[in-house]
């Protein structure tokens, strides 16, 4: 029923299912009613809620977690069947029923720090937007080299995720240029462990994202983790609720936050900027003078993300208009302009979802240090990062670690 429930969601809302890989017999029949049948989908959400909360009485129930991670994708369900019929609320109220978890309010004071470590490292003079906008242009790659930048990064990902995970044999991906899109890449999970990764070139596409986005969305990142959900919980449980991906559930919490821990998980130390070095640039065809000073600001810049949040708590909440979330993600985002424009447009359609990515990483990167312990061994943290991918994970129990 949950799973029927929200592939009917999904003949309306075309963003409610991120991924399905279940049986077609759960597939809805036949037209769609014309109208959006809000009080109908609520009902039956309220109804499925009502038969998991008489379960969760009995104290002999032993798949607790399995329980719970249901109800919280109800409560979300219940969340995006009304945004999708125009009911909004806060940015916090929004976050906390879609993905389990509320986060936490910078202030303009911690962006203003973090700009004034930006100022002491990048080179030159002016003000450090543009500083920052000089240095990263050196890095650009050209339209004709993303193809080949991205196969290889995505290569090498694979090659290090593989010395760790053990993988289905038949799992593979394509890889797509499109424009057009409001994010940067994207992965679609088809099932039996094959991935579709598009690639948005309407935007300048610098060194570093064919690292970030070749680990985010493909190894160790969204390619792998749905895998695991599949392979573990789908296929070798039964378990037919994880055939199907809602978008906007606590699932994409850990999935972004994951990707974007993946990340650093490949590529620990300095290996990025290695690699960058030693690979990508000369394969883009670009000079690799200054890199290294590129990377070191791209760390500072990345607890500048957060500044997304509060553009996004600002439009949402109706404390901030277009031009005003667009210079504040200017001034303390440090993007350029049409990124930050595409940016806006991300938040206007998916809202909260931005805090999947920042606190995402932060709460992941949390509990890896508790999970596998500071100072773990690769093999450790790998492990580790396995046993998060492939269970039904509360983002309630990871925020009060």
């Amino acid at each position: 029923e949950y799973v029927r429930l929200g592939l009917e969601i999904g003949q309306y809302d075309q963003s409610f299912v991120d991924a399905y890989y279940g049986p077609d017999s759960l597939k809805p029949s036949g037209t769609p009613d014309t109208a959006f049948p809000k009080q109908r989908f609520l009902e039956r959400v309220s109804q499925l809620r009502s038969k998991l909360n008489t379960l969760a009485a009995d104290q002999a129930m032993t798949e607790r977690a399995r329980l719970n991670y249901l109800l919280d994708a109800l409560k979300a369900y219940e969340r995006r069947i009304k945004i999708y019929s125009g009911e909004y609320a806060s940015f916090d109220e929004e976050s906390m029923d879609l993905f389990g978890v509320k986060a936490p309010v910078y202030k303009e004071e911690f962006f203003q720090q973090k700009i004034g470590e930006l100022d002491k490292l990048l080179p030159g003079k002016g003000s450090v937007y543009n500083r920052f906008q000089q240095l990263a242009n050196r890095f650009i790659i050209p339209a004709e080299k993303i193809d080949t930048v991205f196969k290889a990064s995505i290569a090498e990902c694979r090659r290090r995720t593989l010395n760790y995970f053990k993988l289905p044999a038949e799992e593979d991906f394509s890889l797509e240029l499109v424009n057009n899109k409001p994010w940067s890449g994207y992965n679609w999970y088809k099932g039996n462990y094959q991935s579709l990764i598009q690639i948005n070139t309407d935007l300048k596409i610098f060194i570093d994202r064919a690292i970030d986005v070749g680990s985010h969305e493909s190894y160790p990142g969204h390619h792998v983790y749905n895998m695991l959900l599949e392979q573990n919980l789908y296929r070798n449980k039964g378990q037919v609720e994880a055939s199907i991906y809602p978008l906007f559930s606590p699932q994409s919490f850990i999935a972004e936050g994951s990707g974007n821990y993946g990340i650093e998980l490949a590529f620990p130390g300095d290996d990025r900027i290695t690699f960058a070095k030693e690979v990508l640039l000369p394969l883009a065809g670009l000079d690799t003078t200054g890199v290294t000073d590129y990377f070191r600001a791209l760390e500072i810049r990345g607890a500048l993300n957060y500044a997304r949040n509060e553009a996004a708590r600002g439009l949402l909440n109706g404390m901030m208009n277009d031009n005003q979330a667009l210079q504040w993600l200017m001034q303390y985002e440090l993007m350029n302009e049409e990124t930050d424009k595409k940016s806006i447009d991300f938040m206007k359609i998916n809202r909260s979802y931005v805090i999947n990515y920042n606190y995402g990483l932060d709460v992941i990167r949390k509990y890896m240090e508790s999970a596998a312990g500071k100072g773990a061994t690769e093999e450790k943290r790998w492990e580790t990062f396995q046993r998060l991918l492939e269970e039904q994970v509360s983002t309630r129990s990871l925020v009060g670690l």
